[in-house]
């Protein structure tokens, strides 16, 4: 079921080459010609490209063609990407000293020296185009367009929430029995709740978690997402900060058992543990003498698409969860798909939907990834294409569905697919925020939109939009300043499908040109990396235990990894960064949330476009440091700080060489905060301002009048600043009345443009 996204890539590559702003940057280079000529080769190389995915399962030769196809594409992304550099540096040139320019032209990297080298690749680019675009007629490959992909008119969707979930009412009063009713022995009851993926066991857990009779049979609910790999100590920090909010992460294993008995002593607990696959009964049983300190009557239910983890973990008959029934998957596909009430306008649509239904096989998932689907089209053939697919007799691997979410994944359009496949990337069950993943889909240059002067930023939000329509993602946390989404396990298991050569993350292995790789240090020995990271884009390095010597496995790594875009490097406990991270020319976004005892930051990135700077409490440049770089430059757009010891102590070189650029900046809980220094008035392209859990801020920042770009201001968590934010009255107001979008606590939204 892997894809080559070859169409995704070479569109991409396409909407890049046919762009106003690039074609002026070839014309600056004299190389416009030649890219003219690749940019026909891809064209017609791309129109047989679909057909060619429909059958490389065929032949492996076919397969092979498309993988070069795609490696080249990657290869002219490469190069376009050198363009654009050297474009922004010749920006940052022209804005620099006499000496610098002096040094630029005996440099490698002066014009003449640079266009050499470019037009040799690009005549490589071309011949390697040529060669493949010969070849496709030995395959006899049809011309193929999305006309299988069904678009969306508008940016709403269906959305069923938890309360009003269908068909399991007597599903729900069984669990509510079991919770509420006696029981004889000692032991707590353990309750499996068993069924495949995406049949609704967590759905129906979080029914009964959240039943009123329920919250006041107990003193105390826990709720526990368990991972794969069941580490016990992990389970206990996890199982005491549902329970009482405390972050315990630094603790042992006897500290925390402590916390834990005193958590759970003489209470009576309802646990749920979500998503179980350990079959190690001796861990099982090490977790289970742990919750022994609860009162009569705690209850523990378990759900698991594993039969042996029930019989390992029930200590009374597991319960199967079955299919939904046809009439109530009936009602769920049409509540989906139609307005209340609209399907009665639609009888020949609803008969289809019938069929739609049928092929469902009674799972929640699957209903619901393909009524939302087809919520925005009344075309009948978009809906016949549905019901008639093939992907439905695709045999299914034990408990799986992955064939009914497949169908989703293909009708999507194609500047999505490589977005949510980007996904797999991450472990199962982590939650990431909209500005996180949005933040990578930019970096990795994901981001595509037919309208101009159509920012970034905006294009993420409306994928985000796109993608939870149609249920691949879910909205866990709504909030005004931080939205957190997460993947069903199953949604994830089809990324993973469909990026399995592209991806090597905790829970895939590749072996192939790895592009993103995911790598948990607490988990796996540097020994285990990659052999080949020559064509590595992102790089997600954890080591929250201190196992490995991470300033010199990310030396290493960097060293062969000429094209990364993206480093996070959270959680690594670096003191510093390798010096070679100035040869990541092609980095967008760095990483550093969570290491404490970094203390200085090199110059070179602030050509990078966003920057994330939390937690880290050592921080601190001296001015004249601060000074080395103010005539760079840089690119940067989005700036995220939180937990620095002082504003002070960031580094101003990036700040004011970014002041053409930076258009968010994210200030979060600086504890001792009280004013801000005088250079924010100087960030003129700045577009949206956050504050949150700055308690002692007592005052905006004098010439914030002359934000004149600033669209949306938000302050959450700052006190002191609400009454001088009051509208006409407040001291601060008339820094902040040409604001459109303002947002404060107490205040709540203030729309200032009349």
């Amino acid at each position: 079921m892997a894809q080559s996204f070859a169409f995704e890539i070479a569109g991409k590559l396409l909407e890049k080459l046919g762009n106003v702003a690039y074609k002026g940057i070839c014309s600056a280079w004299g190389v416009r010609k030649e890219f003219e000529k690749l940019k026909d080769t891809l064209v017609a190389i791309r129109t047989v490209v679909l057909d060619a995915e429909q059958q490389q399962a065929r032949t492996q030769e076919l397969s092979l063609w498309l993988q070069r196809f795609k490696d080249a594409c990657y290869d002219v992304e490469d190069l376009i990407d050198e363009f654009e550099i050297q474009a922004l540096r010749r920006q940052v040139l022209e804005r620099g000293s006499t000496e610098r320019k002096v040094r630029h032209f005996f440099s490698g990297s002066n014009p003449l020296a640079f266009r050499f080298r470019m037009g040799y690749k690009i005549k490589k680019a071309n011949e390697m185009l040529n060669e493949i675009a010969a070849n496709k007629a030995k395959f006899h490959l049809t011309e193929k367009h999305e006309t299988n992909v069904i678009h969306r008119e508008r940016e709403t969707y269906s959305f069923v929430k938890t309360s009003s979930v269908i068909g399991r009412d007597e599903d729900k009063q069984h669990l509510q029995n079991f919770l509420i009713n006696p029981t004889d022995g000692e032991d707590i009851p353990v309750l499996p709740l068993v069924g495949i993926g995406g049949i609704g066991k967590t759905t129906l857990a979080q029914l009964v978690f959240n039943e009123e009779s329920v919250k006041s049979h107990f003193d105390l609910r826990t709720w526990v997402c368990v991972t794969e790999d069941f580490d016990i100590k992990q389970l206990m920090i996890k199982i005491i900060k549902s329970a009482t909010g405390m972050k315990c992460k630094d603790m042992n294993k006897e500290e925390l058992h402590k916390v834990l008995q005193d958590c759970l002593n003489g209470k009576r607990f309802f646990m749920v543990l979500d998503d179980v696959w350990n079959e190690d009964k001796k861990k099982w049983s090490e977790l289970k003498d742990l919750l022994c300190g609860g009162a009569q009557g705690s209850r523990i239910i378990v759900t698991t698409r594993s039969r042996k983890v029930a019989t390992i973990t029930g200590t009374i008959s597991l319960y199967d969860l079955e299919q939904l029934s046809y009439d109530n998957c009936l009602s769920l596909f049409l509540k989906l798909a139609f307005k209340e009430g609209e399907e009665k306008q639609h009888d020949n649509l609803v008969s289809i939907g019938k069929g739609i239904v049928q092929k469902c096989k009674g799972v929640a998932l699957a209903v619901k990834t393909l009524g939302s689907l087809l919520c925005s089209t009344r075309v009948q053939h978009d809906w016949e294409l549905v019901r008639d697919s093939e992907l439905w007799e695709l045999k299914q691997e034990e408990n799986d569905i992955l064939p009914a979410l497949k169908l989703s994944y293909d009708h999507l359009p194609w500047y999505l697919k490589q977005c949510f496949a980007f996904c797999s990337v991450f472990p199962k069950d982590l939650k990431f925020g909209y500005i996180f993943l949005i933040s990578l889909w930019k970096a990795n240059g994901f981001l595509q939109s037919p309208y101009e002067n159509e920012e970034p930023e905006d294009i993420g939000y409306r994928y985000i939009r796109e993608l939870l329509s149609r249920s691949f993602f879910q909205q866990v946390e709504d909030g005004a300043f931080l939205s957190i989404l997460e993947m069903h396990d199953l949604v994830h298991d089809l990324a993973l499908s469909v990026a399995q050569n592209e991806v090597n993350s905790c829970n895939h292995y590749s072996t192939g040109k790895v592009r993103h790789l995911w790598f948990d240090l607490s988990k796996k020995d540097a020994s285990q990396l990659p052999n080949s990271l020559g064509c590595l884009q992102s790089l997600f390095l954890f080591d929250r235990e201190g196992k490995g010597d991470s300033e010199s496995l990310v030396a290493e790594v960097i060293s062969r990894s000429k094209h990364l875009r993206v480093l996070d490097l959270a959680n690594c406990s670096l003191e510093q960064l390798p010096n070679n991270i100035r040869y990541l020319k092609q980095l967008r976004l760095l990483n550093l949330a969570s290491n404490e005892n970094i203390k200085g930051l090199p110059n070179s990135i602030c050509t990078l476009e966003s920057l994330s700077i939390v937690k880290c409490e050592k921080l601190d440049l001296t001015m004249e440091e601060l000074e080395l770089e103010r005539e760079e430059g840089g690119s940067l757009r989005n700036l995220w700080i939180e937990g620095v010891p002082k504003l002070e102590s960031l580094p101003q070189w990036i700040l004011l060489g970014s002041i053409k650029t930076l258009q968010q900046l994210d200030i979060c809980n600086l504890k001792n905060l009280s004013t801000l220094p005088t250079w924010f008035q100087h960030l003129t392209s700045l577009k949206v301002f956050k504050f949150q859990n700055c308690p002692r801020l007592s005052s905006l920042p004098e010439g914030m009048q002359h934000l004149t770009a600033l669209k949306r201001l938000e302050i959450r968590g700052c006190p002191k600043l609400n009454k001088r934010c009051i509208k006409e009255t407040g001291e601060d107001w008339p820094k902040i009345a040409h604001v459109p979008d303002f947002y404060c606590d107490d205040l709540q939204t203030t729309t200032n443009e009349e």
